[in-house]
């Protein structure tokens, strides 16, 4: 339901619980809109947040395949890693995923800017906000383009998700897939 218009640039509010499907509805259009190879530039033009590393990991792993079909590359930047491993990976990245925490820790370092990115991802926007990211992720999106397309992502529509929403998404999209109480598959 959310891929036609995020294919149009628009941005898109997306409410789906846990394996609904969210990391195919935002990293299809992304894919698409970013096309092949990047040009002869040092930054990602791609963002997702992810508040955990398992989750950063799980989008890396679905997009990756999908991403490298155009010639594209992905990055996983995540707490527990190589730096320089991690650092290395940018200097040929389209899209980076990341956690707030080490995103933030290697743009204060000098290693990346956000200043090339016009797609952004928050996903699982609700847990990073139980977990206290929301100062984080609103200081990482604040370096990003400002007409940059951004993508939300959620299971619940609750306040810290609705904080970033009204902050960031311009005249959003916004699709619910399922009732907030639905039971996750076996």
């Amino acid at each position: 339901m959310t891929v036609p218009a995020a294919l149009t640039g628009r941005d898109v509010l997306g409410r789906g619980r846990t394996g609904s499907g969210k990391t195919l509805s935002f990293g299809l259009p992304m894919l698409t809109i970013l096309g092949g190879p990047r040009e002869k530039r040092r930054q990602p033009r791609g963002l997702i947040l992810a508040p955990t590393r398992e989750l950063a990991m799980q989008v890396v792993d679905a997009l990756q395949p999908l991403a490298a079909t155009l010639g594209m590359r992905t990055q996983l930047i995540i707490g527990g890693s190589s730096y320089d491993r991690q650092i290395r990976g940018l200097e040929r990245a389209d899209i980076v995923v990341a956690t707030p925490g080490r995103l933030a820790d290697l743009i204060k370092q000098g290693h990346l800017s956000l200043e090339a990115v016009s797609v952004t991802v928050l996903d699982e926007a609700d847990h990073m906000a139980d977990l206290g990211f929301l100062p984080e992720v609103k200081r990482l999106l604040d370096q990003t383009p400002r007409q940059g397309q951004r993508l939300l992502f959620s299971a619940t529509l609750d306040s810290g998700v609705d904080v970033l929403a009204r902050r960031y998404l311009r005249s959003p999209v916004t699709q619910e897939v399922d009732s907030a109480a639905s039971p996750v598959p076996a």
